[in-house]
């Protein structure tokens, strides 16, 4: 690779920011975010070093399901502004350097969409087959695998016809029918009309779920689905990607890139590795990080991994065995209150880590030296903490802490007209805010700066191929990512205690020394190439190999 290279795959070096524009900032005083509000905050999101946005929906909804009920494809939420708002935010953010994806939810509609309201009107209807349907009644105790407890079995009754639909989600979501050519072909309509108004890509929702309809007609081929898709969107524009929610085993994951092709999925995240990053920091010990990031297939040069700490979903366990699950459970979940769904967490990560600044920084400093691209979930990079009042995954949706004003300067409504309320604990406004926080150098807030900066500056740590760095303590994970750019070496404690480690950093040329990216430190390498090294308690290294005659500044 050459350094021009990184603009043409822009998102394999990106920072990805994701936000719900109606927890964003409310900019007309009804309590709900919109999308002037958020235009208001493209600057602090440009200093904060964002390269993408990512969108959550903002179409027209009944809002049964934050929004991932849809009601109009190509509509905006008239509560969050207009299109005209929405292509301000898109062009305001082009200018500061950011790209913005939205979410591509196409494996069921809302109940009030117009196709499944003409869909029931009669089994004559050219909707009818928009949706997957059966005639005989489901067998009796079936369970519902995405929302146990929580939505009653697969199919929902559509007492006109006296047939059955299928949801593999909520009764609110039917399946759209992806077998039906006239579906496929609205589904790119849908692609094209936010390509046309300046969208970069977008974040697939449930990707599975859209081409393995649990009962429905059979698909041939079903990832020539994707494959189209991807094909359309490169006609359209050739900067565009599409970031896949794939939950799977890394194997099978493979294939929704496109194998060896990579003509499907342009990134997925990585729920494998980030499943075990819990597990190594509910054990202090980075072995089954370790084992994960060895498991993973290598990928061709054009698609990639996202990784991620924390999303707008449950932190999902559903990959890790029982026993495991049940550590992770022990350690960040004791409350019955703070798990759904007997897979996962309601909390985010600073409450998971007891507030300990080192641990969170820690957590930080691994996500941006993982291989693969980093995303952020609004509010992280303050440590923003959940609302343990509000059930299920809503805990983690709550407004965007701007300021120790009133509702956290969210918006200033009475509470009891916000769209979601903050914490009201130890991680209320008035402690955990953004206006303190950029008055303090020493914040997360300019940390995590400090992260976003050093990354955009080393390419590999997007582009590089991972070794894990054999030493003698079972606390540090030491990884390099190498490139035809450069090459980092990453040094994490997951330890309590501090540790003094020494490697070799094979195949470098005399002279060469390591140059710590977040600290005034150089360390020379000695002839054999090894390297001894003192770690803080939960500390961290970024190291670049700087060779004689590199020419790269920090």
């Amino acid at each position: 690779m050459r350094i021009t290279d990184t603009s043409d795959l822009w998102w394999k070096t990106a920072v990805v920011y994701c936000l719900d524009v109606e927890t964003f900032l409310d900019s007309n005083g009804d309590g709900v975010g919109d999308l002037q509000g958020l235009a208001q905050r493209i600057d602090y999101l440009s200093q904060l070093g964002v390269t993408c946005l990512w969108l959550m929906p903002f179409y027209p909804t009944p809002d049964r399901d934050d929004g991932y009920d849809v009601s109009d494809f190509y509509g905006v939420d008239p509560r969050l502004g207009n299109h005209g708002d929405l292509v301000e935010v898109i062009r305001t953010a082009r200018d500061r350097g950011m790209r913005v994806i939205v979410d591509l939810v196409i494996n069921h509609t809302s109940d009030r969409h117009p196709w499944f309201l003409a869909a029931k009107r009669s089994v004559d209807s050219p909707f009818r087959d928009f949706y997957v349907w059966r005639t005989e009644a489901p067998p009796k105790g079936q369970k519902n695998p995405v929302f146990p407890g929580q939505a009653d079995g697969i199919w929902g009754k559509d007492e006109k016809s006296g047939q059955w639909y299928q949801h593999s989600f909520y009764e609110h979501q039917p399946d759209l029918n992806i077998a039906n050519p006239r579906v496929r072909d609205e589904i790119a309509k849908v692609i094209g009309f936010w390509l046309q108004l300046g969208i970069s890509g977008f974040r697939v929702d449930a990707v599975p779920f859209l081409l393995e309809i649990p009962e429905g007609p059979e698909i041939p081929e079903p990832h020539d689905l994707l494959r189209d898709i991807r094909r359309f969107l490169q006609r359209r524009s050739s900067e565009a990607i599409l970031l896949g929610e794939v939950n799977l085993p890394y194997e099978t994951q493979t294939q929704y890139f496109g194998g060896e092709d990579g003509d499907e999925l342009t990134m997925q995240f990585d729920f494998v590795g980030m499943q075990s990053l819990y597990l190594s920091l509910a054990r202090k010990d980075p072995a089954p990080l370790i084992a994960a990031l060895r498991a993973r297939p290598a990928l061709g040069s054009e698609v990639q991994w996202a990784n991620f700490l924390r999303n707008h979903d449950e932190l999902t366990l559903d990959k890790l065995s029982d026993s495991e699950r049940q550590e992770v459970f022990d350690a960040f979940a004791p409350d019955e209150r703070q798990r759904v769904f007997g897979r996962g967490i309601t909390r985010r990560l600073p409450p998971m880590l007891d507030g300990d600044p080192r641990r969170i920084r820690m957590a930080y400093s691994l996500l941006f030296t993982l291989p693969g691209t980093p995303v952020l979930f609004y509010g992280e990079e303050i440590g923003m903490g959940e609302n343990i009042e509000i059930p299920g995954r809503e805990a983690v949706r709550t407004p965007m802490q701007w300021s120790a004003d009133r509702n956290g300067g969210f918006s200033d409504v009475p509470p009891s007209r916000l769209v979601s309320r903050p914490p009201s604990d130890g991680y209320a406004p008035e402690h955990v805010n953004v206006a303190a926080q950029l008055e303090d150098s020493g914040s997360l807030l300019h940390f995590i700066r400090a992260l976003t900066a050093r990354y955009r500056i080393s390419p590999e740590l997007g582009w590089g191929t991972l070794q894990v760095i054999d030493q003698s303590v079972d606390s540090l994970l030491v990884h390099s990512l190498s490139a035809d750019v450069g090459r980092v070496i990453a040094v994490h404690n997951f330890a309590e205690v501090p540790v003094t480690t020494a490697f070799r950093v094979k195949d470098e040329p005399e002279g060469t020394t390591l140059l710590d990216l977040l600290e005034p430190l150089h360390l020379p390498l000695d002839p054999t190439g090894m390297v001894e090294l003192e770690v803080p308690a939960y500390g961290y290294r970024w190291l670049r190999v700087s060779r004689p005659g590199d020419g790269r500044v920090i």
